[in-house]
């Protein structure tokens, strides 16, 4: 598959398919963070643990905006988020220049 830059608007089954693995990949890491034997390191397994349960409800977010049909739109300057930036990140809800502003 090769990147489409021009394109304005993500397809929607592309990115579906991106955010599934997305989530079913985040699924499995918190899956292997339960079966982590406890040690006193519980204060990073949790942080690990709340970082993935963060990023999942962005993905549920993600498939909101699909179904919505503004996914692909940055939230900060409404301009489309470059396709490439949607096939590393697929639920950003931000442009770069926009995601280092409210970082």
């Amino acid at each position: 598959m090769s990147l489409d830059v021009t394109r304005a608007e993500p397809h929607p089954h592309e990115a579906r398919q991106r955010l599934e693995h997305a989530r079913t990949s985040r699924l499995a890491q918190l899956r292997a963070l339960d079966e982590t034997e406890r040690s006193s390191d519980d204060h990073l397994l949790s942080a690990q643990k709340a970082a993935m349960q963060r990023v999942l409800k962005e993905i549920d977010e993600a498939f909101t905006r699909i179904e919505e049909g503004t996914y692909g739109t940055c939230v900060g300057c409404a301009k489309p988020v470059p396709a490439e930036r949607l096939e590393i990140l697929p639920y950003t809800r931000y442009c770069v220049a926009c995601r280092r502003r409210t970082a």
